[in-house]
């Protein structure tokens, strides 16, 4: 009996630390929109509670969202559970944009942490090449799964939404900045790319980077689209934000989530989730 007991203790003891290693993360990213009066009814006050449900309701656990003033980032800050990296892409500091990365706190150790801007000059603030609207950041960390004792470096970025060069050139740097700050380290990357599959700055992410999408072990969920323009019928077909992954990461599920309140969405993208296990 006594043998039997410590067997199954041994059993018992050797599967918890096998599940500890394997323990799945739900990453996600999310273009919040920005909040401007003009969106009337979609303006973000009538519409930052449904984003914190759905982020409560599918366990997010770590996420890059894109089009996050402060005063956006602030109001998801009440998910007490969660804390956030990212400067502003207008100063470095807290001004406009940011393409900030949420985590939770309890399931990840924050490592290190910078931000490069999407230019010629990446080290500091300003537009690249063809970009006429608007600076373009991101930022970054390099995270500990607590659960899992991994390192992970995590990416979050937003592309330009009109310069054609300035998006092309932007997957070439994302790659140079990716294999510069996490060399041969395990790497997640997140955002609005406002690209399609096609496209040569998508096809040069992959050349570093799987797609989930593409490799996820159940087919994928929900829209191939992730944009909806505020319609709630809208038709969901161009697939422009992304979750891409280093070779060693198993992307068990791919969901584009199309939550609703009322016939409105939480924003005018649809986030877009993963559950993954890094090997």
């Amino acid at each position: 009996m006594k043998k039997i007991t410590i067997l199954l203790f041994l059993l018992i003891t050797v599967y918890s630390t096998f599940a500890q290693k394997t323990s799945p993360i739900i990453i996600a990213s999310y273009n919040l929109r920005l909040n401007t009066d003009s969106d009337g009814i979609n303006a973000w006050p009538n519409r930052k509670e449904n984003v914190k449900a759905l982020i409560r309701f599918h366990e997010f656990e770590i996420f890059g969202v894109q089009e996050g003033f402060r005063d956006q980032l602030n109001d998801l800050s009440e998910l007490s559970d969660f804390a956030f990296i990212g400067k502003g892409r207008d100063d470095g500091k807290e001004a406009g944009e940011h393409s900030a990365i949420f985590y939770k706190k309890d399931r990840f150790k924050l490592l290190q942490s910078g931000d490069f801007w999407l230019s010629e000059t990446p080290e500091k603030p300003g537009k690249g090449w063809d970009a006429t609207c608007c600076n373009r950041i991101c930022s970054w960390g390099k995270f500990k799964d607590i659960t899992t004792k991994k390192e992970f470096y995590l990416f979050n970025v937003h592309f330009d939404h009109r310069g054609v060069e300035a998006r092309r050139q932007s997957g070439n740097l994302m790659v140079k900045k990716i294999k510069e700050i996490a060399g041969n380290s395990t790497v997640i990357l997140t955002g609005d790319f406002n690209s399609t599959p096609e496209t040569e700055q998508i096809k040069t992410i992959q050349t570093l980077l799987n797609d989930s999408y593409q490799v996820t072990k159940v087919a994928p969920y929900g829209p191939e689209g992730t944009f909806n323009s505020f319609k709630f019928d809208a038709p969901m077909d161009k697939r422009i934000d992304y979750i891409f992954v280093s070779k060693n990461v198993e992307v068990l599920k791919y969901g584009v989530l199309t939550d609703a309140k009322e016939k409105r969405y939480p924003s005018d993208h649809q986030p877009v989730m993963i559950k993954a296990i890094i090997r």
